[in-house]
């Protein structure tokens, strides 16, 4: 891979923006701030945010065996696959691949970035085509984005798939692992030194139990990341997410013991589905949600939705006739989503 050539030439040739706050970093020495046109009344919140996360980042470096030159965080995983789009196509020029049925964001930024979307279904199992998606490929593709485990059906993807179009594809993988704590399948994370087009992104919103931040993590070579530090708004994660995110990342005992209780959960709604007539067939999951099939879901949604339980109906989706993509919730909300289930005819 040469990442020069995969580089939009805006990109390449600009100098980035450097904030304040790049220039001079230590905030904690006993200095008098005049550089930023900040308010100087502390408020808590007078001061702009670290603009790298260096604390933030520091964590996350030790916790994943990652070193912070490969970490990048994000206004959610959203800002960094549009980072990641910003950085690498050429508006009306070129191309990526998706893999439907997938997360939505990929195509909706694939428009916003006036780049062609080319999508190669998965198979009926939810699996990668491999052949499909190599005919696939043009010389202007630059992005392949492969979700795992993948939104909306549950399941991880075949690694040894996953290692040939790294070892195939000549432009960026990048393996989308929102759900990886709730598998026992190792994060790719471990394999950016192997492959030096390999991006990985996780969240703090799901097992971490934070949607509400807005905390995206890119993982990658440090060739990359310094190009997407490049191009980041300067401020991009404010000071409370990082305050809330150190918090939680150094609280890992908790998060440890809501996933050990989702898991158990997943594992129950899974045994109890199969006792439900009207449910036809369950999907494979390990991620904090089941993928089923259902007799009639428009009708089985609706039912759901006046009974106060909302899930959500994929039927648009490719392979997801009639199903209903349900989160593992509480024990308690649970055991409510049964009885309902149970009661309906």
């Amino acid at each position: 891979m040469n990442l020069d050539k995969l580089l939009r030439s805006t990109v390449k040739n600009m100098k980035p923006y450097s904030s304040a706050r790049d220039e001079y970093k230590n905030l904690q020495a006993d200095m008098v701030f005049l550089d930023a046109n900040e308010n100087p009344f502390d408020t808590f919140l007078n001061r702009y945010p670290d603009p790298q996360q260096t604390h933030l980042k520091e964590i996350i470096s030790k916790q994943n065996d990652v070193s912070t030159d490969q970490i990048l965080l994000g206004n959610g995983s959203d800002e960094v696959l549009d980072l990641v789009f910003r950085a690498f196509c050429e508006p009306n020029q070129d191309s990526v691949l998706t893999l439907p049925p997938t997360y939505g964001m990929y195509e909706v930024l694939a428009n916003l970035n006036a780049v062609e979307n080319i999508q190669v279904p998965l198979s009926q199992e939810f699996q990668l085509e491999i052949d499909a998606i190599a005919a696939a490929i043009k010389p202007n593709t630059k992005l392949l984005f492969i979700c795992s485990p993948n939104n909306p059906s549950g399941n991880t993807m075949n690694q040894s798939a996953i290692e040939r179009l790294l070892n195939g594809f000549k432009g960026l993988v990048i393996i989308d692992e929102a759900y990886i704590d709730f598998t026992n399948e190792l994060s790719w994370t471990h394999a950016l030194s192997t492959y030096p087009n390999l991006i990985v992104t996780q969240t703090l919103s799901k097992a971490y139990g934070l949607a509400g931040i807005r905390l995206g993590i890119c993982y990658a070579s440090k060739e990359i990341i310094s190009v997407l530090n490049k191009i980041k708004p300067p401020y991009n994660i404010n000071s409370l997410t990082q305050i809330a995110a150190i918090k939680a990342l150094e609280n890992r005992e908790v998060v440890d013991t809501q996933i050990e209780t989702l898991l158990k959960e997943r594992n129950s709604l899974i045994h109890a589905f199969k006792l439900v007539p009207f449910i036809t067939k369950i999907y494979p999951s390990e991620a904090n949600f089941i993928l089923i099939k259902v007799d009639d879901a428009n009708k089985r949604y609706d039912e759901l939705i006046k009974n106060g339980v909302v899930v959500r109906n994929r039927s648009s989706q490719l392979h997801c006739d009639n199903c209903l993509r349900i989160t593992v919730g509480t024990p308690y909300e649970n055991t409510q989503l049964l009885t309902l289930l149970n009661s309906l005819k």
